[in-house]
């Protein structure tokens, strides 16, 4: 059985993608802590963040790293919090919250969002990723 995440990068369910590659995804939560907080996710189904090949996992880790800055530019925090839990979906992901404070990464303080308020945070991350010259953002 898929996972929602597979179906998100299907197509099958919407999403709000800031980064697409052959490897991995970029979009947004649709249970943000706060504004700009996404995941991180390869596209190959894979539960255990462990379980990654190396080179997937370094990809991911790449990825993440390049949409943290993005992120550091859009929402002016002082740092971007990557947490890897996998509790929610058996399908690896790593949160990328911009933080300011440790409360910033309480994933219990996670409230649904509305579709249109994920939209406009995608469509920052996207012009920030695209104006630095990444074309997996322009999607």
């Amino acid at each position: 059985m898929s996972s929602i995440f597979s179906k998100i990068i299907a197509g099958e369910l919407p999403g709000h993608f800031v980064w697409r590659d052959d490897r991995v995804v970029a979009f947004m939560t649709i249970a943000p802590i706060v504004p700009g907080h996404l995941l991180v996710v390869p596209v190959e189904e894979i539960d255990h963040w462990d379980d990654m090949p190396e080179k997937l996992a370094n990809h991911c880790l790449g990825v993440a790293r390049v949409i943290s800055r993005a992120q550091k530019a859009v929402y002016g925090c002082q740092r971007v919090a990557l947490q890897i839990i996998g509790l929610e979906v058996p399908h690896t992901h790593l949160h990328l919250v911009p933080i300011n404070t440790m409360e910033d990464t309480d994933i219990t303080r996670a409230k649904m969002a509305e579709a249109d308020a994920l939209a406009a945070e995608a469509e920052k991350l996207r012009a920030e990723l695209v104006d630095k010259g990444f074309k997996e953002a322009r999607l």
